[in-house]
């Protein structure tokens, strides 16, 4: 994969992290003031289903540029949060905050997209007819009928933006490609070159790794390691190997059960938490 990401890096950062909010307003849309260091906060947040408390009480925060790897058992709650910071689910209580002064919880799902969150589902979601270097083009030009998109003319700046997003990934050979055609891994590769291309300050990913081979799944935890520090990214993941690749010593990782937080720190300390053990992770 091309390590050039210095033009990605200075879109997003400048772009989506550098705004400020004065006096408690958002200054210009896709600006968040992250000014305390977080991107996204959950504060109480509650959302129950037919008396079913999916998320309790759920608190936590994710710092600006970090990317944070969220465990957990199935119906931890870790879909129904991603849900909730998206617009699909609304919550019964609590605060959900983007930056210091963007609530979530009073914007719906296309609003939230624009203010800078992108989201990535297990199943990849390409236009499988068209070329890589098109369905990259398609998702720049959101805010344009897909036909008007793919017969517009871009600009050398358009252009340079998906060469380099196309190094990103590592598709510069399959740029020609239908997408159809590419593998598992790689059309999981390409949709993330899809949501870079709408520069998004936040990027959620819901199991990027599933159906992956052990290949596909270390060249997806480089490319998510290379682009740390370009904006935050939220990983929920169950293959304990990536997520090892992507927290390393020093990274976060939270543990959800229940409906709440477990447990968080380091994969290594959470591995040792007698409650991550009892709940998750087994002996």
């Amino acid at each position: 994969m091309a390590p050039n990401s210095m033009l990605m890096n200075e879109d997003i950062s400048d772009h989506a992290l550098s705004g400020v909010a004065s006096l408690g307003r958002v200054v210009t849309p896709g600006e968040i003031d992250v000014s305390h260091g977080a991107i996204l906060y959950l504060d109480d947040v509650v959302v129950s289903f037919d008396g079913f408390r999916a998320l309790d009480a759920l608190t936590l925060s994710i710092d600006a540029g970090e990317l944070r790897c969220i465990i957990g058992p199935n119906g931890a709650g870790k879909t129904t949060m991603m849900d909730v910071i998206t617009g699909k689910t609304r919550p019964d209580h609590g605060k959900v905050f983007l930056g210091q002064t963007i609530d979530l919880t009073r914007m719906n799902e296309p609003e939230i997209a624009h203010a800078g969150i992108g989201r990535k589902f297990q199943k990849p979601t390409v236009f499988e007819q068209h070329p890589v270097w098109e369905n990259l083009e398609l998702a720049m030009k959101t805010d344009k009928g897909w036909w008007t998109s793919l017969r517009a003319r871009l600009d050398r700046s358009a252009q340079a933006r998906i060469e380099e997003t196309l190094g990103i990934i590592g598709l510069e050979s399959e740029a020609r490609r239908a997408a159809g055609e590419l593998s598992h891994g790689q059309k999981q590769r390409l949709e993330i070159g899809m949501l870079l291309m709408q520069q998004p300050a936040l990027l959620l990913l819901d199991e990027p790794a599933a159906g992956m081979t052990d290949d596909e799944t270390m060249q997806l935890a480089e490319l998510l390691n290379q682009l740390r520090g370009t904006c935050s990214m939220m990983v929920v993941e169950h293959d304990m190997e990536f997520v090892a690749a992507l927290a390393g010593e020093t990274g976060k990782v939270t543990v959800m059960a229940e409906g709440r937080v477990l447990a968080h720190g380091t994969l290594d300390n959470v591995k040792q938490n007698e409650s991550v053990i009892e709940s998750y992770l087994g002996r």
